[in-house]
């Protein structure tokens, strides 16, 4: 039998290797909530509402969870160098019609065949560090770096867009992603060969209806959970209707998969209860995870920070979450208790969020805030990785695929719920304190009175003439009003996030079977994506 060809070329040094690499998987992570950047300067851009902002990231998610399971196929079937320059080829034109449109119909179609690519980065990016890796340590490291990366990139994709974005149109990100695309393809041109990190499989009995279904399943999910508080829910067709949908696509995809024998997930993997617990964690995790959103939200729109300075505060988060994920690498290669991390990780988000229910109101100052976004980072750099692992580790090896595509679903759902709640509260609660603060607002309230003749004497302290005068009082009183509106509504949610934490916390600290329980990582594992 003759040798097989290394992955690169024998002239090409290490460091050379880890840079290719590294651009290889960067773009693709930086593109994923490349929308939720600037979602004002992006809606504004495309003539659309936030919520349609939010949705193109529900549809790249979609995208790439659905197809987890057959990009492996094609993963197997075409050579590994030519496999990469065909889904790069593919994103770098997707990108390029983002940048020439501002049809939203069409970035929708866009972001959800990104999301495909997306499958395919990571899978190939994985593959080539693993080959590289041959012990279980190596591949626990590698695991915490990718995930690490991961968490980190809606601050990061703040702090690098929002000078470019501050300075052009929204678009000009797409002409940068495409940039660095060409870069890593020009890299890997040179220092690859043209090899087969897997045996050929032909591309026979493709699962497309599987896809399809869930594909579908997963796009509708997400409409009725960003678009559903504005439309009133069953109130309305069209959410009613997708209602109904998602019920009889979940139904026939479930019948499906217990018919078929080689399904697109084995339901089997429901049968182990470490399975179902890191599921459960792992999702309430992603809801807490999200919730930081409101965050960077307060900062801009409350104390008038611009998205800039947003962006280096943001850094803080960044630090928290690249110190959380090496302590947290170190406990899984001690093969510590789960349960010794979970509850350092929840603790650390439930302390950010009561800091944060305190922090909230009209001025402040911004080094208050570098401490709990620090804190929020570590909470985050503490589960991500560990409660990923844990649910690929608790089912035999020939059930690690599925288990990897249902953790990628329950991160994709835990995504959904958040916009959901955030929506929620936005629109409905957010309303609420609107009527309550307006009603209170009369020119018989003293405060109030006392607020009109300040700002009335510094306008025309400032040369405005008498009779714009009352007219910009009285914005004034509304942006104030949206300011405690905003504050309210933050600290309803901070508050609900906080009440769901402690409950977690008390029943990972309570519960005596996740007592007993070890996070462990086998050799032949995949990758969890």
């Amino acid at each position: 039998m003759r040798e097989e060809l290394p992955l690169f070329k024998h002239w090409v040094p290490e460091w050379l290797i880890k840079i290719t690499m590294f651009l290889v998987l960067l773009p693709s992570l930086v593109l994923f909530f490349l929308p939720l950047s600037n979602v004002n300067a992006a809606a504004g851009h495309y003539g659309s509402e936030p919520l349609d902002i939010q949705y193109s990231v529900v549809l790249f998610y979609a995208g790439y969870a659905s197809f987890f399971s057959l990009e492996r196929r094609f993963f197997n079937y075409i050579a590994t160098k030519e496999y990469f320059f065909i889904f790069t080829f593919i994103q770098i034109l997707t990108l390029y019609i983002c940048y020439l449109t501002q049809e939203i119909v069409i970035i929708f179609i866009l972001r959800f065949i990104q999301g495909m690519c997306f499958t395919s980065t990571v899978n190939l990016s994985l593959a080539l560090i693993f080959n590289r890796l041959h012990t279980e340590r190596a591949r626990e490291i590698s695991y915490s770096v990718f995930f690490g990366m991961l968490v980190c990139m809606i601050p990061f994709d703040n702090f690098i867009t929002a000078e470019l974005i501050d300075a052009f149109n929204f678009n000009i990100v797409y002409k940068c992603a495409m940039i660095s695309y060409i870069a890593s393809i020009l890299l890997l041109g040179i220092t690859m060969n043209n090899v087969r990190l897997n045996t050929k499989l032909p591309l026979y009995q493709l699962d497309w209806a599987s896809f399809v279904i869930y594909a579908s399943f997963l796009c509708i999910v997400g409409y009725v959970l960003t678009y559903g508080q504005e439309y009133y829910w069953l109130e309305d067709k069209r959410i009613f209707w997708s209602v109904i949908t998602v019920g009889f696509l979940l139904l026939i995809y479930i019948v499906r998969q217990l018919k078929l024998k080689r399904p697109y997930f084995n339901m089997a993997v429901f049968k182990y209860r470490n399975f179902i617990i890191g599921g459960l964690l792992l999702f309430v995790f992603y809801i807490c995870r999200f919730s930081f959103a409101l965050t960077p939200a307060y900062l801009n729109n409350v104390l008038g920070l611009d998205p800039i300075h947003v962006s280096y505060l943001t850094l803080f988060n960044i630090i928290g979450i690249v110190i959380g994920v090496i302590v947290s690498c170190a406990f899984v290669l001690q093969k510590r208790h789960a349960r010794v991390l979970w509850l350092y990780g929840f603790t650390l988000l439930f302390i950010f969020h009561f800091w944060m229910f305190f922090l909230f109101n009209t001025q402040a100052n911004e080094d208050e805030f570098f401490i709990p976004l620090v804190i929020q980072g570590l909470g985050v750099g503490f589960l991500m990785t560990p409660t990923i692992i844990y649910m690929i580790a608790a089912v035999p090896i020939h059930l690690s695929a599925t288990a990897a595509g249902i953790s990628l679903f329950v991160r994709c759902f835990g995504f959904y719920v958040n916009i959901a709640f955030l929506n929620y509260f936005e629109l409905l609660a957010k309303g609420k304190h609107f009527n309550r603060f307006q009603d209170a607002i009369t020119q018989l309230n003293p405060i109030v009175r006392e607020r009109f003749l300040k700002h009335g004497s510094s306008l025309s302290g400032h040369g405005v003439y008498s009779s714009q005068t009352v007219k910009m009082t009285n914005r004034l009183l509304v942006k104030a009003i949206d300011a405690q509106d905003m504050i309210r509504y933050a600290m309803d949610y901070y508050e609900m996030i906080s009440c769901m934490l402690i409950v977690t916390i008390l029943l990972v600290a309570v519960v005596p079977y996740i007592n007993r329980t070890e996070i462990h990582l086998r050799a032949n594992d995949p990758a969890p994506f």
